[in-house]
């Protein structure tokens, strides 16, 4: 019986061609179909580093603070616009944020600049190849659509809109702000960043669709 037994087991892990198909790579068009996929996800995961989204939570929960709930004095729309300007600067500041690791794998943080890369806590430290990390458009393009998402959802913020006594009709408050966002979104999905600043997940650190090679 236990013989049977034992055959019986070694028999139901035996391939099956009725039962499941090999995943070994068949030499077909549709590596190239998964490269395109994978970039596609991976670029969405990005999503929550190159949009404002902390910058709007933060805005979020110190708009109705700063506008006495909308209704504004003088000092509230000074300290509103303060804010608004502070919150605008940050989403520009961390999209040109970037990281390096160095021999002996310790991270640094720095800022992109047209020769490299300045860094925080590094010194005179520098990445192997400077020339990489340096300022682009493309780090523009990004900082311009980070700054127009927040803006236009700052803008249209019911409070800021009582404050400032600007009237919008509802529907667009309620609607633009959701289609910017999904054109930006599609946007930062079809050109995608390199840099991996602050807020970066450290877990994706070595994402080789992403690599500055």
């Amino acid at each position: 019986m236990d013989n049977s037994l034992q055959q019986d087991l070694i028999e139901s892990y035996l391939p099956d061609n009725g039962s499941y198909y090999c995943l070994g790579d068949d030499g077909t068009d549709e590596s190239h179909f998964i490269y395109v996929l994978n970039a596609i996800l991976s670029g969405t995961a990005r999503l929550n580093v190159l949009l404002p989204t902390a910058t709007i939570l933060a805005f979020t929960i110190f708009a109705p603070l700063l506008t006495n709930d909308g209704k504004c004095h003088t000092l509230n729309r000074w300290l509103m616009g303060f804010f608004l300007a502070i919150s605008a600067a940050s989403c520009i500041f961390f999209l040109f944020t970037d990281s390096f690791r160095t021999a002996r794998g310790r991270l640094y943080y720095g800022v992109a600049t047209r020769n490299g890369i300045w860094t925080f806590n590094g010194g005179r430290r520098k990445p192997c190849t400077p020339s990489e990390y340096r300022l682009r458009w493309i780090d523009l393009f990004h900082a311009l659509l980070s700054l127009i998402a927040f803006l236009t959802f700052a803008g249209l913020h019911n409070d800021v809109l009582e404050c400032y006594h600007l009237e919008i009709p509802r529907k667009v408050t309620n609607s633009v702000p959701l289609v910017v966002g999904f054109v930006i979104s599609v946007l930062f999905v079809v050109f995608p960043s390199k840099r991996r600043g602050i807020g970066y997940p450290f877990l994706l650190q070595k994402d080789a669709l992403y690599t500055r090679n």
